[in-house]
């Protein structure tokens, strides 16, 4: 704790309390120099000496006025102040005048840090804009689609079969979308639970690309996997099938035989730094550098247009990257153009196959 000239017992009693305050917390005197602060407050304040005035440390009019005007009214005020370097955070500060023993009128200043709480809060706004476009677009085709039928087709059979094919494939659109939300909903309300089950990643990966196969056919894809007979991760057998489904699918539809050459999506299971990896490799016409970081963000695609007419929904990436992360793995993407693309998932072994290879 940081202290201005005293070493009364009250001033080590205020010093005391400050610690006990989970929030940067400063005590200024009414010349508005820093007699107190609690540890929060000098890890926000590199630069926080005591006898240092307010003015120097904290350069925020909005607070310095709230300051003044606590000072001089004696009762308490909250002010926002927002820090733009070297990042952006968000603070509401309180100022409250305090009953000190060693100053008429000291101002105790509690800093309480919003950032993330913005930060969930406009991506939970902008998750919710972006999923009522993806619902509004099949929703408004389907609406029109059936008025169409009531009217000037309802006696022309040819319109109402092709009508009916494309209203079939919209709302099987929504139904994907609507699946996916619920699945990650439901994987970040369980974040913070670590799966414990030993969970063999090959038989899953196997099923997946058994199931996968028709689809990879009608693309011009072939499925080549290589993998030992079982290696087992800690882990939740229907989140990894999830995992699977979404890399191997991507691999299908974005790196498909368009140019009447059956390519192969390779898909490998191995065991690296004590570590099982599951690498999916397409050879696709490849990701600009530009779009690699936000590809795991959900609604998130290089080309609008092809994902919808592929039938994405934009959070498949979002979802592996979040199961990933309950698993406590890693993601790694890399690709150039041109050159396809690779995806690797690296997830914790079972403890006893840990064991087991470390032996080897």
């Amino acid at each position: 704790m940081v202290g201005l000239e005293h070493n009364s017992r009250d001033t080590v009693l205020l010093t005391s309390l400050l610690e006990a305050i989970p929030e940067p917390v400063m005590v200024i005197t009414p010349a508005s120099r820093i007699v107190a602060a609690n540890a929060d407050a000098r890890a926000l304040f590199p630069a926080l000496r005591p006898g240092e005035l307010l003015a120097l440390l904290l350069r925020s009019p909005d607070v310095l006025d709230a300051v003044e005007r606590v000072r001089t009214r004696g009762k308490p005020e909250t002010v926002a102040w927002r820090e733009r370097v070297p990042v952006e955070r968000i603070f509401d500060v309180k100022v409250a005048p305090l009953d000190a023993p060693f100053s008429e009128r000291a101002i105790v200043l509690t800093l309480r840090d919003l950032t993330e709480a913005h930060r969930v809060e406009r991506m939970r706004v902008d998750f919710v804009a972006n999923a009522s476009h993806e619902l509004r677009t099949p929703l408004a085709s389907l609406l029109g689609f059936v008025e169409t039928l009531q009217g000037a087709a309802r006696d022309d059979p040819r319109a109402r079969d092709k009508f009916l094919v494309i209203m079939r494939d919209q709302a099987r659109r929504m139904a994907r979308l609507v699946e996916d939300l619920l699945s990650l909903s439901h994987i970040e309300q369980n974040l913070h639970l670590r799966p414990e089950t030993p969970i063999d990643l090959v038989s899953v990966v196997g099923h997946v690309v058994d199931t996968l196969t028709p689809m990879a056919l009608e693309n011009g894809v072939t499925l080549e996997l290589q993998a030992p007979e079982e290696i087992t991760v800690t882990g939740d057998r229907d989140e990894l099938v999830l995992v699977a489904e979404n890399l191997i699918e991507n691999a299908i539809k974005y790196g498909d035989g368009s140019d009447d050459e059956t390519k192969p999506v390779e898909i490998a299971i191995t065991v690296e730094n004590g570590r099982a990896v599951l690498t999916v490799r397409d050879h696709g016409p490849g990701i600009a550098p530009e779009h690699l970081p936000r590809l795991t963000e959900r609604f998130y695609r290089v080309n609008v247009g092809e994902s919808r007419a592929k039938g994405g929904t934009g959070l498949g990436l979002a979802i592996v990257k979040h199961i990933v992360a309950r698993h406590r793995g890693r993601l790694t993407i890399e690709s150039s153009l041109g050159e396809g693309a690779t995806f690797r998932v690296f997830l914790p072994l079972y403890p006893e196959e840990k064991k087991q290879f470390s032996n080897h």
